[in-house]
């Protein structure tokens, strides 16, 4: 019998609730949701304010759709008592509910013996936590952040639901601010943290590139005492990411990169269409591995992983093994074959989220696809760059002639700065919007053509991806060595 993930009176005290339900309702809890879209019978449903809904408001249906319980704020039990099975949270602060999801998150690290994990960084974090999930996976049960859980709702969630019995668990930490990190990654109590990069992401937030570095350097404070973190050698802010770790419960400082310094080094990186093949020297040990996705930013996100195998004392002979089965996540690289006629074009949907690291990291992969056709890039904009947005866009136009891209594609006011920084010979459409670039794209995409689609979320990008997928139809490329990042 699979043991519950939660006892209702477990979870009860955990948060400091209380329990009103009669005794005909089920004690056990298989899960934890926020969304009645996707919950599963025998959840437990916290009913959170969002921005623009409460979660009150969907705690019948929560129920109705078989929930094992529904955690709601004592003011409102009288009008909920008739729905089911409900646990009681007094009122903490803005949001009673959320702060009982934290408690329960509290509990939750407590009870576990697992190896903890958090990655932060300003791109790949999410790229190196889901190839932590894949390698460790392999070596024993493995809980992780789903998609990019990683803010004030997603890391409490996350913890909530790890099973007791987990082997390790990886955590994503995300901010927009700075001090926002901090209290997250003091949920998690890692032992081993890693900060990917630190780029020019949600800048209008910040004074400088060093507020980013700081606040990306939160995730150390955190730490288990004697714990472990690791850090980007490469990075220009690598002393003051190290100054924060010396500062912390930090046992160990292991730096990764290209730099001759580094302790997980990249001695060579070879670059091939559909692959990358990878020689480090970890600690002094070496290692040879295969990543599936190519380029150069997640050959060198891979050196965190191995530098956190080798943290664990994990197999890493098993690890480097395990790297060459990765798949990307969605919007992250995954490709797709679009059938055109009677040929084929390539898709790569890089879709979640853009920033100028990033995008230079999509336009050196598209760079590198062997294609008999065009290279066409798909642009929307990139937000919170505050007052240097406009520039940071032109400035793409030298990265689009350095990767020979034939045809660039633009959505949004900021990239119509990039569209006019280019040569006529380069530009293929400029829309206000993505959903306006739909039409022009399909009409010039043609067989032996190689796309990428890349934007911030709010310009929505995916729905490009999405009307490719519909017109051509096409299935997911399944690279035969994997990928990472």
């Amino acid at each position: 019998m699979t043991e519950p993930l939660w006892t209702l009176d477990d979870a009860a005290a955990a948060m400091g609730g209380r329990v009103v339900a009669d005794a005909s309702a089920p004690r056990d809890l298989s899960g934890i949701s926020i969304d009645t879209r996707t919950l599963k019978v025998g959840d437990l449903f916290f009913a959170i304010r969002g921005e623009a809904r409460d979660g009150h408001d969907f705690v019948h249906d929560a129920l109705a759709r078989g929930a094992g319980a529904a955690v709601v704020a004592e003011e409102r039990v009288g009008d909920l008592t008739d729905a089911g099975p409900v646990i009681a949270v007094p009122s903490r602060g803005e949001d009673g509910v959320l702060a009982a999801m934290q408690g329960l998150a509290v509990a939750a690290r407590a009870r576990t013996g697992a190896r903890v994990l958090a990655v932060t960084g300003s791109v790949g974090k999410t790229g190196t936590k889901e190839a932590l999930r894949h390698v460790l996976a392999a070596q024993g049960a493995t809980h992780a952040s789903v998609a990019s859980y990683n803010n004030h709702w997603g890391v409490p969630l996350t913890l909530s639901r790890m099973p007791a019995s987990s082997a390790f668990g990886v955590f994503e930490v995300g901010m927009n601010h700075a001090g926002e990190i901090a209290p997250l990654t003091r949920l998690v109590r890692p032992e081993i943290a890693i900060v990917t990069t630190v780029e020019p992401v949600h800048i209008e937030h910040f004074r400088s590139l060093s507020g980013i570095a700081d606040a990306k350097g939160e995730i150390f404070s955190g730490l288990e005492p004697g714990g472990v973190a690791i850090i980007n050698r490469d990075n220009p802010n690598f002393e003051r990411l190290k100054a924060h770790a010396l500062a912390s419960r930090a046992g160990r400082i292991v730096s990764f990169g290209e730099h001759r310094e580094a302790d997980v080094r990249a001695e060579r990186i070879v670059m091939r269409p559909d692959l990358s093949i990878v020689d480090v020297r970890a600690m002094g040990q070496a290692v040879t591995y295969q990543l599936g996705t190519p380029g150069r930013h997640t050959a060198l996100n891979s050196l965190a992983v191995v530098a956190a195998v080798q943290a664990l004392g994990a197999d890493l002979a098993l690890a480097a093994l395990s790297l060459a089965q990765l798949r990307p996540p969605a919007g992250r690289g995954a490709r797709t074959m679009l059938r055109i006629g009677d040929g084929e074009a390539l898709l790569v949907d890089e879709s979640y989220n853009a920033n100028p690291a990033s995008i230079r990291a999509a336009l050196s992969t598209l760079a590198g696809v062997e294609t008999a056709g065009r290279r066409i890039a798909v642009l929307g904009d990139m937000m919170e760059l505050g007052t240097d947005a406009p520039a940071l866009h032109r400035d793409l136009a030298a990265a689009i002639e350095e990767h020979g891209i034939d045809l660039v594609l633009t959505a949004g006011p900021l990239m119509q700065e990039l569209f006019e920084a280019l040569p006529a010979s380069r530009r293929a459409a400029a829309r206000p919007s993505s959903a306006e670039l739909v039409d022009p794209l399909l009409d010039l995409l043609r067989s032996g053509d190689a796309v990428v689609v890349k934007g911030s979320n709010s310009t929505r990008m995916g729905r490009i991806v999405e009307a490719l997928k519909a017109r051509y139809g096409g299935a997911d490329q399944d690279l035969a060595v994997g990928r990472s990042g």
